[in-house]
């Protein structure tokens, strides 16, 4: 079967990569935008989604040729998907793109070997030519580059490789090592082996500074030098907190698929629950989302089971014991207690434990 895999490296351009880099984020910036507009005023005027090529606005604008072409014609599929988009109501009218934001970004495509690394130390890009290159983890030889994302968030460079590859992946259905994971506010998971996540909240962690920074922003005049200076402080602070929560989170995922052939977890709706309990800043900041992604990929490469258990089961209100459900549970309860069969068990305990046991039976079929 054929997958998709990106790795993201920290680029080091000279002072003339960088000006080009730059100038192809405005160019690219300045086709999406005019390509949107033209594209607004057709649709108002007659209905109909049509949308132009770059190459139409080339006689005018003449700085559009330095640039290249390939990613010009990348922001024209960006607004023709996002036209689409709307049209099949899966999403709201496209915005116009503004030069002020704090991550910038354009995409090119590899076309007849032309995007490669070279010595394990530089990325030959179209127009660019070589650019320095933080190699910390090696691209497979038969992985093949189809296109490569350049992004400047708070004047650091990075690049996203997209690459393409056959794997035959040879699933290993055994019941052996299976483990459950209940989603845990404070400490992102509980396992059926009554192992803690210990997430270090790193938002929360930080959040005093932040509110401070975001004081001091409020106090300066808007759009001026000062107010651009803290508000670059801002996004530093938020992309550091980023940062932090995916190596945790990449680091948690490879031990976990690593370590056991099967992984159930509960496939529950974040977003209503953050919304109808109040839990925003919570949810958002363990990035349970985004861990159960990062999961289900690496044990997929392994040949590893990632399995998703119905939202509607009852699992912290089951007895891991006996199997008898418990009418009511109030969410302050933390723990299970259940006269039956005289359990007393730490509530998210009970509940990875009936994740991994409902596990074991998908794995039978």
């Amino acid at each position: 079967m054929k997958y998709n895999l990106a790795f993201k490296y920290r680029i080091y351009p000279n002072k003339e990569q960088e000006l080009l880099i730059n100038k192809t984020f405005g160019c690219v910036r300045f086709v999406y935008n005019t390509i949107l507009y033209i594209a607004n005023k057709i649709y108002e005027e007659t209905g109909k989604n049509k949308i132009i090529t770059p190459a139409s606005l080339k006689s005018e604008n003449q700085f559009l040729k330095e640039v290249d072409s390939l990613a010009l014609s990348n922001a024209q599929l960006n607004v023709k998907r996002s036209f689409t988009n709307f049209f099949q109501k899966r999403a709201k009218f496209p915005k116009f793109k503004s030069k002020k934001n704090s991550v910038k970004s354009y995409t090119t495509n590899c076309v007849n070997n032309s995007i490669r690394i070279e010595e394990n130390k530089y990325l030959v890009l179209p127009k660019l030519k070589k650019v320095k290159l933080k190699y910390h983890r090696e691209i497979p030889k038969d992985y093949r580059i189809k296109a490569v994302t350049l992004i400047n968030s708070n004047g650091n460079y990075y690049v996203s490789i997209l690459t393409k590859f056959e794997k035959e992946i040879q699933k290993n259905p055994s019941n052996d090592k299976v483990i459950g994971l209940d989603f845990s506010m404070s400490e992102l998971f509980v396992s059926s082996e009554n192992q803690r996540a210990d997430y270090p909240k790193y938002f929360r962690m930080l959040e005093k500074k932040l509110k401070k920074l975001q004081k001091s922003l409020s106090r300066k005049v808007k759009f001026s030098k000062n107010w651009y200076k803290q508000k670059m402080k801002i996004s530093k602070l938020h992309e550091y907190i980023k940062n932090c929560r995916r190596d945790f989170l990449h680091k948690l995922s490879k031990k976990l698929s690593e370590d056991y052939n099967a992984v159930a977890v509960e496939n529950l709706n974040m977003r209503g629950m953050s919304q109808a309990l109040n839990f925003g800043k919570s949810v958002g900041d363990n990035g349970w989302g985004m861990f159960l992604k990062m999961l289900e990929y690496k044990l997929m490469f392994l040949g590893k089971q990632f399995l998703k258990i119905d939202k509607w089961f009852p699992s912290s209100k089951t007895c891991s014991k006996c199997g008898n459900v418990k009418e009511k549970l109030k969410l302050s309860e933390r723990s299970y207690k259940y006269e039956c069969c005289g359990i007393e068990i730490d509530r998210d305990y009970n509940a990875a434990l009936n994740i991994k046991n409902i596990g074991k039976e998908m794995l039978k079929y």
